[in-house]
């Protein structure tokens, strides 16, 4: 660490240099600014810096290095596992860095480092072009992207990574580069997959592609239909067109209009069916779920943008997710996942879901660090709750659902879907045979591991 009289003098020059907001504990606003989407989560920051730009970031990350504070990353804040926020740490905060540009005649979009799902979403959608883009609208696009990508276009339109174009960083020695296909191709390769590990995304270009309609059904059933609902899901996706995609799952029942009052706190099944393209074609698809015995039902057209919302989790809630991505979905893996959603914490907003891959996922580069490609399906156990006193009952329970699944893992996962799980789990959501060629890229961009509130690639 630096003197503090050093330290003193290099903060109040960064409080001068920067267009943003500087926070320190001792400043009003600062335990706002380090909240994150997860309640788990209460570290405390040295510095938070709000940046407003390429230039400001650059200046904050040689203001730590200066100090020599660690440096997190704060994009959208969604991270489980809390990676934005280090305790004792200068962030490096994005936020500010929204800005969302969209070039219909290129089909592409210029994204900054700070922007979410729904600046993303919110800005395309006037001209019917989309991108893949995660299941929540307040997902951080920096984080998504970077860590590969999955969402309820990745069936049509491949992982969020397929789609980038190029990437603005800020490196470890706050210098600037670009990163794209032709320039700095091997930094440009690990980002597909490799997360914050390389420098600080301040913005990024992505392909899209013309969505003029999205549909969806979101059929709801009693618990015991489960096993059916699952089957018959699985049945309408693996027959249908790469347009369809969703989840079966279970949820408690939400406190929604759609809802029966009598079944809203309690344990149900779901089938949510969403599928690019109108709603008519949708309504013929869905049929063989609108079929089974079912409590409720949302059968509808609706702009992508507001699906994207129609998930989101209220704040100020505790998370802890994971995943396993699986060869299929045959009887035997539906009568376990089924089982376990006996065991599942109700009333939470916990979620016990699986959803396919496959389409264009599986068509994508194969050589990029996201092993998963080729699974056929995934199971994400997703909890959410309130109460402290639930946490290791919560916890326990994904941990449970991992292990019903393990028979039909392939091993592989997705990386934004689980918090930290040992080093042995970061290595299966980049591939063994990845991780030398990602470390000797770390060792040329970072190779004092400054950015290393992350799933972490060690330098080589």
């Amino acid at each position: 660490m630096a003197s503090p009289s050093k330290a003193t003098t290099a903060l109040a020059a960064l409080r001068e240099d920067l267009s943003g907001p500087v926070l320190t504990p001792e400043d009003g606003g600062y335990d706002e600014a380090r909240a994150v989407f997860n309640a788990m989560i209460d570290r405390r920051p040295a510095v938070i810096a709000q940046c407003e730009s390429e230039a400001d970031v650059v200046t904050a990350v040689r203001f730590g290095r200066e100090v020599d504070l660690p440096i997190a990353v704060r994009g959208g804040g969604h991270s489980v596992a809390g990676m934005s926020l280090g305790d004792g740490a200068l962030v490096v905060d994005l936020r500010r860095m929204n800005e969302v540009t969209v070039h219909p005649g290129a089909r592409s979009v210029r994204v900054g480092g700070g922007a979410t799902m729904s600046h993303l979403d919110r800005a395309c959608q006037p001209h019917g072009l989309a991108t893949t883009g995660g299941r929540a609208s307040t997902t951080g696009v920096g984080g998504f992207v970077l860590g590969g990508g999955s969402g309820w276009l990745d069936r049509k339109f491949g992982l969020a990574v397929d789609n980038l174009l190029g990437v603005d960083l800020v490196t470890a020695d706050g210098e600037t580069v670009t990163a794209t296909a032709e320039d700095r191709p091997e930094l440009f390769w690990a980002l597909h997959g490799g997360g914050g590990n390389f420098g600080i995304a301040t913005s990024m270009t992505l392909r899209l592609h013309e969505l003029p309609a999205m549909s969806i059904a979101f059929v709801l059933y009693l618990p015991e239909y489960g096993p059916e609902v699952l089957r018959t899901f699985r049945a309408v996706v693996e027959a249908g067109p790469r347009e369809a995609s969703g989840a079966a799952l279970y949820l408690t029942g939400p406190p929604e209009d759609f809802v029966p009052a009598h079944l809203v706190g309690r344990l149900m099944a779901g089938a949510l069916l969403t599928y690019a393209g109108p709603e008519d074609e949708m309504r013929r698809l869905a049929e063989p779920l609108l079929a089974l015995p079912h409590e409720s039902e949302i059968v509808t057209a609706i702009p992508y943008a507001d699906l994207q919302c129609m998930i989101d989790d209220p704040p100020g809630m505790r998370n802890y997710w994971s995943a396993e991505y699986l060869t299929g979905v045959p009887d035997a893996f539906v009568d376990v996942f089924c089982a376990r959603a006996g065991t599942m914490p109700v009333p939470t907003g916990t979620q016990h879901l699986v959803f396919p891959q496959g389409g264009a996922i599986a068509d994508g580069p194969a050589d990029y660090p996201v092993p998963y490609r080729d699974a056929a399906w995934a199971v994400h156990p997703f909890a959410i709750w309130e109460d402290p006193a639930d946490d290791e009952l919560c916890r326990q329970w994904v941990k449970d659902v991992r292990a019903d699944a393990a028979p039909w893992s392939t091993g592989a996962v997705y990386l934004n879907f689980i918090a930290h799980e040992g080093s042995e789990r970061i290595v299966a959501g980049l591939g063994p045979e990845n991780m030398r060629r990602l470390g000797a890229v770390k060792r040329e961009y970072d190779p004092d591991n400054v950015f290393r509130f992350n799933h972490n690639i060690p330098p080589a």
